[in-house]
């Protein structure tokens, strides 16, 4: 039962992502380019996102999931090293290329030969990533 529910979530997630014109790379850049031709629809996506996790974070604070087990706890709030490199790092692939993760995954379908190289560094950098961040956890920190 989880598989299918992640199955028609991961589908519906897709979806929407191929929808809302959020796999085309030129609209998110035209996002990010304030002083340019600038493209409004990706914060219309990401408001049109807000309210249902709004309503799904308080369902997990006080329900349990539906297929069984329970919910993640709720992530760290604590802004360290971290959490900046990491925001960092995601935010100048995202800038570059125009994708992130899940879009990424979604145009793989029709994303030619840049969509295969962008999601192979993506693959590499998430592979990379627990032993950069052992050797920054073993670093003292500056602050």
């Amino acid at each position: 039962m989880r598989g299918l529910i992640a199955l028609l979530s991961g589908a519906l997630f897709g979806t929407g992502l191929f929808l809302s014109g959020m796999t085309d790379t030129t609209k998110v850049q035209g996002f990010l380019d304030f002083f340019g031709n600038w493209d409004a629809t990706l914060a219309f996506v990401m408001g049109g996102a807000i309210l249902p996790m709004a309503v799904a974070w308080r369902v997990a604070a006080t329900g349990s999931p539906f297929s069984g087990g329970s919910f993640p706890k709720p992530p760290s709030r604590v802004i360290d090293r971290n959490l900046i490199l990491g925001a960092v790092m995601f935010g100048t692939g995202w800038g570059l290329v125009g994708l992130c993760p899940g879009p990424a995954l979604a145009s793989l379908s029709f994303g030619g030969l840049e969509g295969m190289i962008f999601l192979c560094a993506m693959g590499v950098g998430m592979w990379i990533a627990p032993a950069a961040k052992r050797y920054l956890d073993s670093r003292p920190s500056t602050a």
